[in-house]
């Protein structure tokens, strides 16, 4: 059997089993597929022998997930959304460098991003994310430090819990607090990302490089585009941002990823069309207070 045989035979394996582990019901599982309860079985059977465990146990016709089964689940999840983007040119990885192209569909915002090597902040990065990572590393990655610096407001920061990246404060001078307003940025406290940034349909590659940033306790450096919702107007506005992911520690010794957003034309995404990467309007690119630009590069 070829490679690329093999290869396609294991996404129908994983297919089967992630629609029956969240259906639990082999029906409607089997309608989801548009297969056969056979064939359903048959794929589950091939994949317990290959991890040589039991994913499912099942009872008076019900079926459970095993312990194995649900410690499978996310990256079984993540392999077919990696899968499935590779395959529409979605995503990418050159030179160690993650890259997604998302387009505009079905109600959901354009999502395009590519991540940049630490060298290219202090070649044209932003001064708001130099001075950021300066204070990160002065502050040793503990969110107490940081917090006495002047970039604190600036920040976001998330907390993980299970598979969630969950908000636990953001800054009143942050990008996000201000697109959506204050009164939001307060209400995004105790919230998943995923409901922050409103693009459902590509999750585990929205959180690749948070988990990325917690397993090698970094700094990672994005560039990205997308659309945000403008509540006074009801309509779905283009913004273009450089990004900070930066590892930390909270008090408790837990980890905690600080993400500094800076709002600029000064993007490069390949694939891009260049009039996008530059339809972003005032009203989102100028947040940050000339005195606070100053502050940082004592010009």
């Amino acid at each position: 059997m070829g490679r690329s045989s093999s290869q396609a035979i294991l996404f129908e394996l994983l297919r089967s089993y992630t629609v029956l582990a969240r259906t639990l019901n082999l029906s409607k599982a089997v309608r989801e597929l548009g297969s056969t309860r056979q064939t359903v079985r048959r794929h589950i059977k091939l994949l317990e022998e290959q991890k040589g465990q039991p994913l499912f146990r099942l009872e008076e016709r019900q079926y459970y997930l095993t312990d194995a089964g649900k410690r499978c689940l996310k990256e079984a999840e993540d392999l077919l959304e990696r899968s499935q983007a590779w395959l529409e040119n979605r995503t990418g990885q050159g030179d160690d460098l993650h890259s997604i192209a998302c387009e505009e569909k079905d109600g959901c915002p354009p999502y395009y991003l590519q991540q940049y090597s630490l060298a290219h902040l202090w070649q044209e990065g932003t001064p708001l994310l130099q001075y950021g990572f300066k204070c990160w590393a002065n502050a040793k990655g503990k969110t107490e430090n940081i917090e006495e610096s002047g970039i604190h407001p600036y920040l976001m920061f998330f907390r993980q819990l299970d598979d969630r990246w969950i908000c636990v404060e953001t800054g009143r001078k942050s990008a996000y607090a201000t697109w959506y307003g204050w009164r939001r940025g307060r209400s995004s406290v105790g919230r998943d990302v995923m409901d922050l940034l409103e693009v459902p349909d590509f999750a585990n590659h929205l959180t690749r490089p948070f988990n990325e940033v917690k397993n090698n306790g970094s700094v990672r450096l994005d560039h990205i585009f997308t659309k945000v919702l403008d509540e006074e107007t009801g309509t779905m506005e283009p913004v273009s941002y450089q990004r900070l992911l930066m590892g930390c520690r909270f008090p408790d010794g837990n980890f905690a990823l600080a993400i500094l957003v800076d709002p600029t034309l000064d993007i490069n995404i390949p694939g891009l069309d260049p009039e996008m990467a530059m339809s972003m309007s005032k009203k989102y690119a100028e947040n940050i207070p000339d005195a606070d630009v100053k502050s940082w590069t004592g010009n």
